[in-house]
């Protein structure tokens, strides 16, 4: 957290580096370390990454934890880091709190890069039997391995990378934990996602399970203008941190240090 950072906001850190900056926005479950393995293999590059209202370093952070109330938390972090060039890159739930801020055109903003992104439009398997499961993929520690092992994942991961899995799915308040699976990921923001007008990438994961790739193929990109798309091979839902050398590589190459604006 900054030293001059307002106590109301989610904690967030900013490494001065070379923009524009990469402002980073966690999945459900996870909080700003999630990026750690790829903020890693970004020497020199400006980075923010923040801890959304509820988990981890924001628990203290009283709800609604709804996307728009996350997506106005965002906005407000990056006026409080003084970061004015940028491009949000959104993992899962991130990814919908994106494409909301994105769609609000904020000055500053180059574009989006939605990684195994919540689409803009819910796929048919969203239905109300399954948000219900899904509420209680972290109701204990038993329940949150089987979700990272058999769902969120398809690589085998190192120890402590699934100890930190572990440890931030069990970090969020009773209001974070429920938003997302009971409300948040039913919602269509298609007329939202269409108002985005800066260049977009959507990164999937070959063997994602729980945002398929033509899930995002079909419920997102068409609602994106022009946005390019590709795949990690491999990797499934958790990207970050299955595959963190693949996802820098197509990140730096949208958003090139120093780029006039994310190459299409």
């Amino acid at each position: 957290m900054n030293a001059t950072q307002q106590p109301q906001l989610p904690a967030y850190d900013h490494r001065p580096g070379t923009g524009p900056t990469l402002v980073f926005l966690h999945y459900w479950g996870g909080s700003a370390r999630t990026w750690d393995l790829v903020v890693d293999r970004l020497a020199g590059r400006d980075v923010l990454t923040a801890d959304f209202r509820g988990w981890s370093r924001s628990s203290s952070l009283p709800g609604p934890c709804t996307l728009r109330r996350l997506a106005d938390d965002t906005l407000d972090v990056i006026a409080d880091a003084g970061v004015t060039d940028y491009v949000l890159v959104g993992h899962s739930m991130g990814g919908k709190v994106a494409q909301l801020i994105a769609a609000t055109r904020p000055t500053g903003l180059r574009g989006v890069i939605l990684v195994g992104s919540g689409p803009a439009k819910p796929a048919a398997e969203i239905t109300p039997d399954y948000r219900e499961g899904l509420s209680h993929a972290y109701d204990s520690d038993e329940s949150v391995a089987g979700a990272r092992d058999t769902v969120l994942t398809a690589t085998e991961l190192p120890e402590s990378v699934k100890a930190q899995i572990a440890a931030d799915s069990r970090a969020g308040t009773d209001a974070a934990r429920m938003e997302w699976p009971l409300r948040g990921i039913a919602e269509d923001i298609t007329g939202y996602t269409r108002m985005i007008s800066v260049p977009a990438l959507v990164v999937a994961g070959e063997n994602d399970h729980v945002e398929p790739v033509d899930v995002l193929r079909d419920n997102l990109v068409p609602y994106l203008s022009g946005a390019d798309f590709t795949v990690i091979p491999d990797s499934g839902h958790l990207i970050p941190l299955e595959a963190p050398a693949e996802l820098v590589e197509a990140i730096t190459t949208f958003a090139p240090v120093g780029g006039a604006r994310p190459v299409r």
